[in-house]
């Protein structure tokens, strides 16, 4: 490690008031870190009334979290949380700093790093470290077609955007000891310019395709008239239905359902990869699934490299098969 710097620094988010998944994916692979550089793993916990949420973190890994409760917090707005995160980093000297690449994330880090004076490896979807305290950033490159290892040897801390599902958490452990440290920051409130005036959510039953436990995804081999087999499948299974970026662009899918390099990462218990010729760019966001199941008319797709199981022929003709199977099944 340079001199001076030390320890695992992880910013833990929340929307709401509430820790997000994110969170405890980092503080998993942060845990790892600490474990190989011999190091400590800090929490940084900002928001308004989040005090409360602290104890969660230390079950999940952190041996110590750092808690920024305002009022000035409440909503994620970019001067404020960078003004708290860097307070706490600038003070701390960490070695390594830890943030989701979720929208508040990618809005947050490269203001920190740009603070800070040191790098930022965005988008990363491995991390490596070694005793020394140097860590190997992975992160697809080139338009997905590789996969580049960045490191940082001259500049402190070393800092990283992590996409959500990729890390796995710990299990929660209740009985975990942990420090938690609070501290008051001294914002300039002058470089406030942003307020939030009113929020609008919208409402959508529907379940993200990142927390679903089974997805049917489809490709362009199915196309927009077959999208209904889809949805029966998916109907049958307590699915959700996802896509990738093919159909994502023909407006079959909405983008929020895109799985793959430039949509979201997923690991659910099952993945239907439906019509879906498996490019390096869609299999890095759902490689990492349990059980693959891909369906193609072409024996040579590279989405059968990776299944599980794979069925060579027609969507159209093998999906309603599988419907009309599981309904007896069911009906026993």
């Amino acid at each position: 490690m340079l001199e001076g710097y030390k320890d695992v620094y992880v910013f833990a988010e929340t929307r709401d008031g509430k820790i997000q998944d994110i969170a405890f994916e980092l503080l998993g692979k942060g845990r790892e870190i600490a474990d190989i550089t011999s190091s400590k793993l800090h929490a940084i916990l900002v928001g308004y009334n989040v005090s409360k949420e602290a104890k969660k973190l230390i079950g999940y890994g952190a041996d110590e979290v750092i808690v920024v409760d305002d009022k000035c917090l409440e909503n994620y707005l970019t001067e404020q949380y960078v003004q708290a995160t860097y307070h706490i980093i600038n003070e701390r000297h960490p070695n390594i700093v830890l943030i989701g690449a979720t929208s508040i994330g990618r809005d947050l880090a490269p203001r920190l790093s740009a603070r800070l004076k040191t790098g930022l490896t965005a988008d990363c979807t491995k991390l490596e470290a070694e005793a020394s305290g140097a860590l190997f950033m992975t992160r697809p490159a080139f338009g997905g077609n590789l996969m580049a290892t960045i490191v940082s040897p001259n500049t402190r801390p070393q800092m990283s955007t992590v996409r959500p599902g990729v890390m796995q958490k710990l299990h929660y452990d209740e009985s975990r000891k942990g420090e938690v440290t609070t501290v008051k920051v001294p914002f300039d409130a002058s470089k406030f310019k942003v307020e939030v005036v009113e929020i609008k959510r919208e409402n959508k039953k529907q379940v993200k395709i990142e927390d679903a436990k089974i997805l049917v995804s489809c490709g362009r081999g199915v196309g927009k008239a077959n999208l209904h087999l889809l949805e029966d499948l998916a109907t049958e299974l307590h699915a959700t239905v996802s896509g990738s970026r093919a159909v994502v662009d023909d407006g079959i899918i909405e983008q929020a359902r895109q799985v793959g390099q430039t949509g979201k990462t997923v690991r659910p218990n099952v993945y239907f990869a439906l019509g879906i010729s498996g490019a390096i760019q869609h299999i890095a966001g759902m490689e990492n699934s349990e059980f693959i199941i891909a369906i193609n008319k072409d024996k040579f797709a590279n989405i059968f490299q990776i299944a599980d199981l794979g069925i060579v022929g027609d969507v159209k003709k093998i999906v309603p098969l599988l419907v009309e199977e599981i309904k007896k099944i069911k009906a026993q």
